[in-house]
């Protein structure tokens, strides 16, 4: 592909996204030691998922707005209402009440390689006159955000510039398919931004619009990864799967049989050796199903069902 090609890529998928990503505004009401109250204004982007006025942004963006604006792209400018927001991956739920609005095309972030030219657009730092574009590679895939409480879908690294404001914008293939939304930069470090893979996206705005909140299985079990010297301890093979560090009394789990010092090896068909490959496998099956988990007790392969159920709202209960 010679320069003017992929020059010629680059502005058509810039163009194809344009219609679909809108600016946000939130205010919110901030409180400091002997002074009243005062607002405190936000800035983001976000990128039309679906035609009858619902777009994507993120949760970090419109957690604890009083107040939101929806600026689009071919001029309105709506209040926004949050139908649903979820702080594990970063993905809010946006409605304006607006129809026939043009909705980006999600593509399959699967499909990524490191190395793939992706484009970063969003409303950067809130300057006026429309989306700001910036290019740059996938550097890493299913990346933790560090720093951070973890992410379990695994998030798109790239060294496409994202500023201040791009939160919540799409982060485009050369085809002009959303195959991420932009969420987090570094400030220490140099060409070190992050994206919510598409795949992830999908199932929290789907979840997120019937139910207003993300729907997770839970077990009720509390695991460790077996590296060497847990494994030796314990008298295993590194590697083997989790160890099963404590069963939550009266969970599925519970219920299910499971001990502490048993070993699970595999979710469904899915083989598990790190705690991410639990939930992940975990989240691919419905509340209300059972799934069969291999188990290794006192070096006997046992299988046995286990109820999903939705994850408890208290902390105790998930830990």
């Amino acid at each position: 592909m010679g320069l003017t090609e992929l020059e010629d890529r680059i502005v058509a998928a810039v163009g194809a996204i344009g219609p679909s990503v809108a600016s946000v505004e939130t205010l919110r009401v901030g409180r400091q030691r002997g002074m009243g109250p005062f607002a405190r204004p936000g800035q983001a982007s976000a990128v039309v998922w679906d035609p009858t006025g619902y777009l994507l942004t993120n949760e970090h963006v419109v957690e604890g707005a009083t107040a939101l604006r929806v600026h689009l792209a071919d001029g309105r400018e709506l209040p926004g209402e949050v139908v649903g927001g979820d702080a594990v991956t970063d993905i809010a739920l946006v409605k304006v009440d607006a129809i026939d609005v043009p909705a980006a095309h999600l593509g399959d972030s699967d499909a990524l390689r490191v190395g793939q030219i992706v484009l970063a657009v969003g409303h950067a730092l809130g300057l006026p006159g429309g989306p700001t574009v910036s290019t740059g590679v996938v550097s890493a895939l299913g990346r933790p955000l560090p720093g951070s409480d973890f992410i379990f879908e695994g998030l798109v690294q790239t060294d496409a510039a994202i500023n201040p404001g791009n939160s919540g914008g799409p982060l485009l293939d050369l085809a002009g398919s959303v195959i991420g939304i932009n969420t987090a930069m570094i400030p220490f470090a140099q060409g070190v931004g992050f994206a919510i893979p598409t795949q992830a996206v999908r199932r929290i705005a789907d979840e997120l619009r019937r139910h207003g909140r993300v729907v997770r299985p839970w077990i009720g079990v509390q695991v460790a990864e077996l590296g060497p010297e847990l494994a030796r301890s314990h008298g295993l093979v590194p590697g083997a799967g989790l160890l099963v560090a404590e069963v939550v009394p009266r969970s599925p789990a519970h219920r299910a049989g499971l001990r502490a010092g048993d070993v699970v090896s595999r979710v469904g068909p899915f083989e598990v050796h790190r705690v991410r490959e639990l939930i992940e496998s975990l989240s691919k099956f419905p509340v209300g199903s059972d799934v069969a988990m291999a188990i290794q007790r006192r070096r006997q392969t046992l299988e046995v069902n286990v109820p999903l159920e939705e994850s408890p709202d208290t902390p105790a209960a998930r830990a």
